[in-house]
């Protein structure tokens, strides 16, 4: 780890800067997000909160405007592309990008599966002459059902309807990497749970190899809360420089502990996570130190909310002498979350983009409630972001 960086490095950003992380928000938005996360910050409030929401998709209640002027507006930006672009340019005005990522959850049919693909191409179209989007996000169980990976990844062997349904999952992804590579547009695949995760690394690094060679177009993300993941990058780097590819990895903690402990247990197989999250630390802050050592063969995407491992890769940058600006590496918070990062980030010049998702108000409200019982969950997040919003608010008076 660098060691001979001083702390006060002009290059450094400071991430207790209030003043530079909310200055996008006027005095009214300010006070709106500091009490949505006052309440986000009491299980007990999300657990009512995500219960209703529940409620308004299963009964058909009348409440999503209250929704989409509250918890939607804080982590969305809108209903549709067009709609989202007052947010995109209000973002890039301070130097940070935006990542589409259409926030409809996973639904189970071919026709949905379709037309997940043809929104995510259009948010490519829409994205190609926008330099404010170097990229889009989606989840491959948008457009694959979720058994089918699952039986995949076992290893099991599938019958000709299933093999035909496996075929056109494999179809719809070179048709979007085909479209991305010709916009010179990024598509960040996210990680999803262990046992259905065998399938969408075989399907993302195949993406990798055929289309990464000129501009990382396929991104796969790495949980580094599961013990095998630092291997799995050193791997795949290893492949990627035999085949002549960009090894392009988004790096996060993880999202799913709980559910995949509980897994491992009841089906008497090893729990694929950490034993403690120190260990987490260490193999995040490990894949960032081996993502910069071998930077001309791999592309890094630093998608986490946490200040130390912001700063040691700022360091690393700073030390292996790669300026802030390099193509390669990438710095993403979600929107309405981790402003001390971003827009501090961003002042000192390093790339750094917010997760933008977007989509209709009730068809985003199963996203919505997944977001608030993971940051729930999240040591201490909520009360970080709390204390930050109630120092601007203190300074601005």
């Amino acid at each position: 780890m660098p060691q001979n960086i001083p702390s006060g490095s002009p290059l450094l950003p400071d991430f207790t800067n209030t003043q530079t992380a909310f200055a996008y928000k006027s005095n009214g938005e300010l006070f709106q997000s500091y009490w949505l996360f006052k309440l986000i910050n009491s299980p007990a409030l999300v657990k009512i909160s995500t219960t209703l929401a529940g409620a308004v998709l299963k009964w058909h209640l009348p409440l999503t405007p209250f929704i989409k002027y509250t918890i939607y507006r804080q982590f969305c930006s809108g209903e549709t592309l067009q709609d989202s672009l007052p947010v995109i340019n209000r973002l890039d005005k301070y130097g940070v990008k935006s990542l589409l990522d259409y926030g409809v959850e996973a639904k189970e049919d071919e026709p949905d599966f379709d037309r997940t693909i043809e929104q995510l191409l259009r948010s490519i179209t829409f994205s190609k002459n926008l330099s404010a989007i170097p990229a889009i996000s989606t989840k491959v169980t948008g457009f694959a059902r979720f058994a089918l990976l699952e039986k995949v990844s076992s290893g099991a062997t599938l019958n000709p309807a299933e093999q035909a349904e496996w075929e056109r999952v494999w179809e719809r992804l070179h048709k979007l990497c085909r479209i991305a590579q010709d916009a010179r547009i990024s598509i960040y695949f996210d990680a999803e749970e262990s046992w259905i995760q065998p399938a969408i690394d075989e399907l993302v690094n195949t993406m990798m190899q055929q289309y990464n060679q000129q501009f990382p177009v396929a991104f796969t993300t790495l949980q580094m809360y599961r013990h095998d993941r630092l291997a799995f990058l050193q791997q795949l780097t290893q492949t990627a420089r035999q085949k002549n590819f960009t090894a392009a990895v988004k790096l996060v903690r993880g999202a799913y502990m709980e559910k995949e402990r509980t897994r491992a247990a009841q089906m008497g197989y090893p729990s694929p996570i950490q034993p403690d999250k120190a260990a987490s630390d260490r193999d995040f802050n490990l894949a960032l130190q081996f993502c910069i050592e071998n930077i001309n063969q791999v592309a890094v995407c630093n998608a986490s909310h946490n200040e130390q491992s912001a700063t040691l890769l700022c360091k690393l940058m700073l030390q292996h002498g790669i300026p802030p600006t390099h193509p390669n590496v990438w710095f993403a918070q979600l929107y309405g979350m981790g402003d001390h990062l971003s827009f501090n980030l961003a002042k000192q010049g390093y790339n750094t983009a917010k997760y933008l998702p977007y989509g209709p108000v009730r068809e985003v409200i199963p996203y919505l409630i997944r977001r608030s019982e993971e940051n729930t969950s999240v040591s201490g997040q909520m009360s970080r972001e709390l204390a930050l919003l109630l120092q601007e608010k203190k300074r601005r008076k």
